[in-house]
């Protein structure tokens, strides 16, 4: 395909999808959730064409080298296809919010200000590896009254364009117009280039996957973008925190899924609870396979797993089986240490103390603060969202996992009987 033909097409997948954006966000909610459930139907009843496609591309990335970490984001199972066909009802059930005034007041001339929520228009995201994302995305956008241009990774093809197909039959037999999700078939990184210039179209641009595609859209891209650079995620043991519970934090942030964003990537400890803490975490996590990069303090403490902390170590997410570990002299350091390094994404405090607590919650900037729970629960699903379309680490125009209502904006809407400025 010449350049110019490329150009030519994606112009038109953007026309077309501005066209249906027009359709969905003037579409009913009970239409809208039509859709989505007739998708669920098809997840469970078309699985077997799904998984094969699938299987086809795990095997063609596990040949190509893939690292395990992304393989495992690229698989599907029976279990992930259950888990989205029970996102699609989730979201299908959830209140609408297209069209809801959510404020409203009077001024003293008798008019009614309000705000009112709205869609985006046509969103475009361009992602790697985790074909859930597809349906994740449409089902968000669609809810929300917004049309869906999908780019997503070449080593998921196959699994992303049978998912289309279900997209398209879904939208068809409920009366939306297949345009309003639309996924790329082009594999050629000149797409994405393409698509980033789309502004005519398209209203906002969401890269999801790793910091140098993050980075080269921001870098490309002539219409707002939604970024998600890193998840570089802390968890603070305190003075006087539950060791029990802080050691199950830290096993399952780090080793349940260890390629994911919210996984565990760096463990500050009071310096109090180091010596009697750190041994009993290194032998837990290290034979779970866990590779430790300590600081000074922590490495006499953790054993034969361990190795010395360099300074590249410090905001680094490692996406594997290694955890850096520092010691800390006061909560104070802990969050000092967090602004320096951390990535705006999850950041936890194991404590017993209400007023550290409270100072965490406050203090840690990222989109996720959380007391005596795991990182892994900055998730769309895990907060209730039903799914989400990925986690802003940036405050304009959402802070966190983005849901249906992060997908709509507000705009002011003013109901008057005759007033005219004075």
């Amino acid at each position: 395909m010449t350049e110019h033909s490329l150009t030519e097409e994606i112009r038109q997948i953007g026309r077309r999808a501005r066209n249906a954006a027009r359709m969905v966000m003037s579409a009913s909610p009970a239409v809208k959730a039509q859709a989505l459930t007739i998708l669920a139907e098809l997840l469970r009843t078309r699985q077997a064409e799904i998984l094969a496609a699938n299987t086809l591309d795990v095997q063609a990335a596990a040949t190509a080298g893939m690292d395990p970490a992304r393989l495992d984001r690229l698989a599907m199972t029976p279990a992930v296809l259950a888990a989205m066909a029970e996102a699609c009802l989730q979201v299908a059930a959830m209140p609408d919010p297209v069209g809801v005034i959510e404020t409203q007041w009077q001024r003293p001339n008798g008019l009614l200000v309000g705000k009112m929520r709205v869609p985006l228009g046509v969103v475009a995201m361009i992602f790697e590896s985790r074909p859930n994302v597809t349906i994740d995305a449409a089902i968000l956008c669609l809810k929300a009254g917004n049309a869906v241009i999908l780019r997503g990774g070449s080593e998921a093809i196959r699994s992303n364009l049978a998912l289309a197909a279900l997209l398209h039959e879904s939208l068809k037999r409920s009366g939306l117009p297949p345009d309003a999700v639309q996924v790329l078939d082009m594999t050629d990184r000149a797409a994405v280039t393409e698509l980033c210039r789309l502004d005519e179209y398209v209203d906002v641009m969401i890269p999801r996957g790793g910091e140098s595609l993050v980075r080269a859209v921001c870098a490309a891209a002539t219409m707002p973008v939604l970024k998600h650079y890193m998840g570089v995620c802390h968890l603070y043991v305190d003075e006087g925190a539950d060791p029990d519970m802080a050691l199950a934090l830290a096993f399952n942030g780090k080793v349940q899924r260890p390629g994911v964003c919210n996984a565990l990537e760096c463990l500050l400890v009071h310096e109090k609870e180091a010596p009697a803490f750190l041994p009993r975490m290194a032998e837990r996590l290290g034979a779970a396979g866990v590779t430790f990069k300590a600081c000074p303090r922590s490495l006499p403490l953790l054993g034969a797993s361990a190795l010395p902390l360099q300074p590249e170590d410090c905001g680094r997410e490692f996406g594997d089986l290694t955890l850096a570990v520092l010691v800390v002299d006061s909560l104070d350091a802990a969050l000092a240490h967090i602004d320096r390094y951390g990535s705006r994404h999850s950041e936890v405090i194991c404590t017993n103390n209400h007023a550290h607590a409270m100072r965490f919650v406050r203090e840690a900037d990222a989109s996720f603060t959380a007391v005596n729970a795991s990182t892994r629960f900055n998730d769309g699903g895990q907060l209730g969202l039903g799914a989400e379309i990925g986690i802003s680490t940036s405050k304009l125009h959402a802070y966190g996992p983005m849901g249906v209502r992060e997908l709509t904006t507000a705009k002011f809407v003013a109901f008057g009987s005759g007033q005219i400025r004075e």
